[in-house]
């Protein structure tokens, strides 16, 4: 099955709008990426100091991947369709276009300036092409898995004392309040 010229317009509009798509390349866990549209195609970049890992996706030149668009007013799934990984030579004519038009949507840069040379260097630009491919179907239900293990957690138990404090803070809140009345 082929996409029609509206599967290709809903692709097209949906990726220019949405800040942040999902990828699922040959292997690891969908991520998360920041993107922008440009000639056909979602550019990205990554794996260098400072950008977003692409490492563990499995995204390597002429290989495939699922790309997943959600919807800027409500964040939920839009639409999902199967791309062709194509990375971008440093210094050729498309890759060029390309880091044109990422450099204005990359944000809090430090080296602003400096950033096609830093990317030619240090890191991957990609292009993932929309296949000829049918657009996958919606899944119902949640798709949410548990976040990848980290240091930074939250769950622990509470401090022993800290109800104590929040209760003697109030107490001296509402005393406050008294005496400047």
């Amino acid at each position: 099955m082929t996409q029609t010229p509206m599967d290709r317009a809903l692709v097209e509009e949906a990726a220019k709008k949405s800040a942040l798509i999902w990828v699922q390349g040959t292997e690891g866990a969908t991520r998360a990426l920041w993107h922008i549209w440009h000639e056909g195609a979602v550019c990205l970049v990554g794996d260098g100091p400072g950008e977003q890992p692409l490492q563990g996706l499995g995204l390597a030149d002429g290989g495939s991947a699922t790309v997943t668009v959600r919807s800027k007013d409500k964040g939920g799934r839009l639409v999902s369709w199967p791309a062709r990984v194509v990375e971008l030579a440093p210094g050729g004519e498309a890759w060029t276009a390309a880091v044109d038009e990422l450099k204005g949507k990359r944000l809090n840069a430090a080296d602003a300036d400096r950033i096609p040379e830093r990317w030619a260097r240090e890191c991957r630009v990609l292009r993932l092409e929309p296949t000829a491919g049918a657009l996958a179907e919606q899944p119902t239900g949640s798709l949410a898995a548990a976040p990848p293990p980290s240091p930074a957690i939250t769950r622990r138990p509470i401090p022993a004392a800290l109800p104590k404090l929040l209760v003697r803070r109030k107490k001296r809140a509402r005393g406050a309040r008294k005496d400047a009345s």
